[in-house]
């Protein structure tokens, strides 16, 4: 039985926690929560997972279960305790990113009169310049991977490294998971570098549906698919296959 993209796809979102040991790790939708929540029920039996609403949760909390087994509280306020402590990491998306990672989630078009306006830049912001963030991009395209964002809404390399100080020191982007490729920014002067294909992808997929160059070093890997104990995980916190309407199989 073949792997699906979907499958494929939540353990690349999974490794992004990877070494991250007991931290909050914080996943924005369904695609990053599942990844949170298989790094814990596998490889990283540390890391604290929420519910998205109140509560740091035990076990294998289905998305969208409310049969939850509660290890400790965390209020909305209290997020934002954890955030300016570094002690989380987020997976949240972004509707344009840079080769620096410069992220906008906030309007598409000049500010002033944008073609759309969009969430605004909520907590990219603080996320970026505080705590690990990664991103989840359910479509890789030209318009969405771009020469330049229409707004920073999250802080990208080249703009950290020019404020210095505590921003540079804390600024940490670890992986941006698309439906083509994983990704991330370990390469010289912190460029966007593909990391992984996905399987059917090829490194010359990727680059036609980016809007800039992406660094390419030697033979680029196909993405892993999960192992036996991951695939078990994932249909026990995806039972109703919600990753395949982000993702089809």
């Amino acid at each position: 039985m073949s792997t699906s993209l979907a499958d494929v796809v939540a353990v690349a979102c999974a490794d992004a926690w990877r070494g991250d040991g007991e931290i909050f790790a914080s996943g924005m939708g369904v695609m990053p929560m599942l990844g949170a929540r298989l790094a814990r029920a596998t490889f990283e039996p540390d890391l604290m997972v929420s519910d998205g609403e109140a509560f740091f949760v035990a076990g294998d909390l289905p998305i969208g279960g409310t049969d939850k087994l509660v290890e400790g509280w965390i209020p909305f306020r209290q997020v934002f305790d954890t955030l300016w402590g570094g002690r989380r990491h987020v997976m949240m998306g972004a509707s344009q990113i840079d080769r620096f990672g410069n992220t906008n989630i906030a309007n598409i078009g000049p500010w002033k009169q944008p073609k759309a306006q969009l969430l605004g830049v909520r907590g990219g912001p603080g996320n970026t310049v505080n705590n690990a963030t990664s991103f989840f991009i359910p479509k890789h395209q030209s318009s969405v991977f771009v020469e330049q964002v229409d707004m920073v809404s999250g802080v990208g390399y080249d703009r950290a490294e020019k404020l210095g100080g505590f921003i540079a020191r804390r600024h940490d982007l670890r992986r941006v998971v698309t439906n083509l490729a994983v990704l991330d920014f370990n390469s010289p002067g912190h460029r966007m570098r593909i990391v992984s294909v996905h399987p059917g992808v090829t490194v010359a997929d990727v680059q036609s549906n980016t809007g800039f160059e992406l660094v390419v070093e030697g033979d680029v890997p196909e993405s892993r698919p999960p192992t036996a104990d991951e695939a078990a995980a994932i249909e026990r916190i995806d039972p109703r296959g919600l990753r395949h309407r982000e993702l089809p199989a």
